[in-house]
């Protein structure tokens, strides 16, 4: 399996180096011609306005389009969740709309307001995932057929998926916990189903 991190800005290093712990084979990916040997694409974290820019400039945003027609797997941590989704809020630049799902950017405040949380994500089993959450956007609504996988203590959708796509507001790059690095690889495999993460491990 080989895993793509757009790697135009934003914290593209730390997702490879999960994926490196993981012993899955990652590359940086910059060019269009990069896309057709990947079972998965992770978008970073960064800022939403300078990767959706530069997406265009590299002539990115159909390719990617056209890879997740095909089964590409994508996921999309904070500003990659908003290049993702749908509807990207007042992103004035053109996003992927590949993921069903409705953006609010910086719905928390500045960066001096950012925090972190445990979340209960039945998707990842019984122990907590602690999020970082860094400027970091929320999930107003998803569409039909979208599964919301994570969530604040107050309501606030944190993770949703569908299908081969997954979005997260928050940085599992940035903790040393790779679970859902794990779960996007068994997406990427083929396995949409939610998935007891611990049982597997204790199975291998």
């Amino acid at each position: 399996m080989k895993i793509g991190v757009l790697a135009l800005q934003g914290d593209f290093a730390e997702h490879i180096a999960i994926l490196d712990q993981l012993g899955v084979q990652a590359v940086q990916v910059r060019l269009r011609e990069q896309l057709s040997e990947l079972d998965g694409l992770i978008i970073p974290g960064g800022e939403s306005t300078t990767i959706a820019r530069l997406l265009e400039r590299w002539q990115l945003l159909q390719p990617i389009r056209d890879r997740a027609e095909d089964g590409m797997a994508i996921w999309g941590t904070c500003a990659g969740a908003i290049v993702l989704a749908n509807e990207p809020g007042d992103l004035d630049r053109e996003a992927l709309h590949l993921l069903d799902i409705e953006i609010e950017r910086n719905a928390f405040g500045r960066q001096v307001e950012s925090f972190e949380a445990d979340m209960a994500i039945p998707a990842l089993g019984d122990e907590p995932f602690h999020g970082v959450f860094i400027r970091a956007p929320r999930i107003l609504s998803v569409g039909p057929g979208v599964e919301v996988v994570a969530q604040l203590e107050e309501g606030t959708i944190a993770a949703a998926r569908h299908s081969k796509l997954l979005a997260t507001v928050f940085h599992p790059e940035l903790t040393q916990d790779p679970r859902f690095h794990e779960l996007f690889l068994h997406m990427a495999s083929g396995d949409t189903m939610p998935i007891d993460l611990e049982s597997r491990r204790k199975q291998a």
